[in-house]
């Protein structure tokens, strides 16, 4: 069994994102994890009819003074964080980020910075996505935004490479070692397809896959669990965005031969492991 990973995150009763997306992923290549939920929902809230609530920071608190007393945060491989709900749930996940830190200084922290999407814009409470940019990403080893992320929080457009890539390494100053930016559409990018670019100390490499015509949820937090998974795994940027984007496009195309609207993980997970198609990531 590898080592453990803390997720702090959203979870769903009916679905696949937050923690449901992550969890059951990281199990099926052996991961162990920790789930710490920051709300739960009874389906994902672009449902009509969703119910739920958010937790307070204060149980987040408990739940890993709880991990400490018991003498398991040695442990820990890494953090990660999704959907946070409110600032004052990210300020206990960076209390819980100390807390693991000092039990294991080679901990990773990956930060999936959930503010909003292209066409909806930025969806999240207030003080939210300026936690992200200057109380988390600073703290982040890993950041996989999305575009409209990527552009929100460094103030840069990524319309064509260059642009990315600047926002990229704007990204990468304010503490993250590696950026992934998601689902990126530049100007050279076809209409057929969506490109992944990846950007560490080491160079800046892209991946393209087929643009599927579904729209699903979760797709982006099931990324963010597998990379930060492969990285631990291998400690390469490029290895690790190959892995997990092959996956995920597995997944999102039996997800769209199903007809559903949620992700096919159960009927897929073999793709998980070994996906169907290994897409390469290359040197930009």
């Amino acid at each position: 069994m590898l080592a453990p990973i803390l997720s702090i995150q959203s979870h769903v009763v009916y679905g696949h994102v937050g923690n449901s997306a992550a969890v059951f992923p990281l199990q099926r290549l052996g991961r162990e994890v920790w789930p710490l939920m920051t709300v739960q929902f009874s389906s994902h809230a672009g449902y009509a009819g969703w119910r739920g609530r958010a937790f307070d920071a204060e149980m987040i608190d408990e739940c890993v003074a709880g991990l400490q007393a018991i003498g398991v945060l040695p442990l820990c491989a890494g953090l990660l964080t999704g959907y946070l709900g409110k600032a004052e749930i990210g300020e206990a996940a960076l209390r819980a980020l100390a807390n693991i830190r000092a039990a294991n200084s080679e901990a990773v922290y990956a930060c999936d910075p959930v503010i909003g999407d292209v066409g909806p814009g930025r969806y999240v409470a207030g003080g939210v996505g300026e936690f992200f940019r200057d109380r988390a990403l600073p703290l982040a080893a890993i950041a996989t935004p999305n575009a409209f992320e990527l552009e929100w929080l460094t103030g840069e457009r990524a319309g064509d490479l260059r642009a990315a890539r600047a926002a990229i390494a704007a990204l990468r100053r304010r503490g993250p070692r590696i950026v992934v930016a998601k689902s990126l559409m530049l100007d050279d990018t076809p209409k057929d397809a969506l490109d992944v670019l990846a950007g560490d100390e080491a160079g800046l490499w892209r991946l393209r896959t087929p643009k599927l015509p579904i729209a699903v949820n979760g797709a982006g937090d099931l990324f963010a669990a597998l990379f930060l998974h492969h990285w631990l795994e291998r400690r390469g940027t490029r290895e690790a965005l190959s892995r997990a984007a092959s996956s995920v496009h597995a997944i999102v195309t039996a997800t769209e031969a199903a007809g559903s609207r949620e992700l096919n993980l159960i009927a897929a997970q073999d793709e998980l492991v070994r996906p169907s198609r290994l897409f390469a990531a290359e040197p930009v």
